[in-house]
């Protein structure tokens, strides 16, 4: 039996690849390398800074890893620091403002890509645009706002304004126009109404992409800094990264190790997160095609 060859003159992906030991090659690798260090570098420094006594970031040069390792600092910043309340608030507004994205977006979503009605196109038009405005437009109106509603400085006002993100509307909207229609005309003729379709069929197909929205909702919303520092205007509603940043800038400026750890305390949440659910955010954009 003959072999079967490839066509003369066909290449393949892997004839495209530097051979190994060659200078691109290398070139490659050095260069993830060094993106590797840029990224990375910067979360060793603040975790191992966290572990060092004060006395060690007066030293010249400096170190990088601490000579006496210490919890001290994290001691200090729950004992000294009212930590656990900006936490609780933190973890309120990001709990608050990522269930509600998950629910309230996957409804206009499905509006917009299944139901027929008047102005969906202008609607459309509205949340495409929301999403190119920068967020520090929307300041000043979001807090005039609250003001008027008399929610400053309260967790209504910190969660009412982001219960809906044009994103996840568009997300969810671009998923959902690839479902099919006979299946939401076969359930119509089963007698189902919008709701129960919704509810029952949209729903649990759209669960990847429910996932990836929660997340990135979260993790958005717990790293918040502009409009809490606006609202909060009372050390008892500062979420962590307000907190952090007062805290840098006054009485406690000096104190590097207890701000080191504070930054450990206020990044680790976000690190699980990202760490145990990466797949879901990666398949969640990955199955969301440009549709329609």
């Amino acid at each position: 039996m003959t072999a079967i060859q490839a066509p003369s003159g066909g290449r393949s992906a892997l004839d495209d690849m530097p051979a190994k030991g060659s200078p691109s090659r290398i070139w490659i690798y050095a260069g993830l390398t060094l993106g590797i260090l840029l990224m990375v570098g910067p979360f060793l420094w603040m975790l191992l800074g966290s572990l060092k006594p004060q006395a060690e970031f007066l030293v010249n040069p400096p170190t990088f890893l601490p000579k006496n390792p210490t919890i001290d600092n994290f001691t200090r910043l729950f004992d000294q620091l009212d930590f656990p309340r900006f936490f609780f608030n933190s973890s309120l507004v990001a709990v608050a403002v990522t269930l509600g994205n998950v629910l309230f977006c996957p409804m206009l979503g499905y509006a917009l890509a299944k139901l027929k009605w008047r102005g969906k196109g202008l609607v459309m038009g509205l949340v495409l645009a929301t999403l190119m405005v920068p967020a520090g437009i929307t300041l000043i109106p979001n807090f005039v706002l609250m003001a008027n509603l008399n929610l400053v400085n309260t967790y209504p006002g910190l969660i009412l304004p982001f219960l809906v993100g044009p994103f996840g509307v568009f997300l969810t909207r671009q998923f959902m126009y690839g479902i099919p229609d006979e299946l939401l005309e076969a359930a119509r003729i089963d007698g189902a109404n919008e709701w129960r379709i919704f509810w029952g069929i949209v729903l649990p197909i759209t669960a990847p992409v429910l996932a990836t929205l929660g997340i990135l909702t979260f993790l958005g919303s717990w790293n918040s800094f502009l409009y809490p520092l606006v609202m909060a205007q009372e050390p008892d509603m500062y979420t962590l990264p307000v907190a952090l940043a007062t805290f840098a800038t006054g009485q406690y400026q000096a104190d590097h190790g207890m701000l080191m750890a504070g930054s450990v305390v206020l990044v680790l949440p976000v690190l699980i997160i990202f760490i145990l659910f990466q797949r879901w955010i990666t398949e969640g954009i990955a199955t969301t095609g440009l549709k329609g």
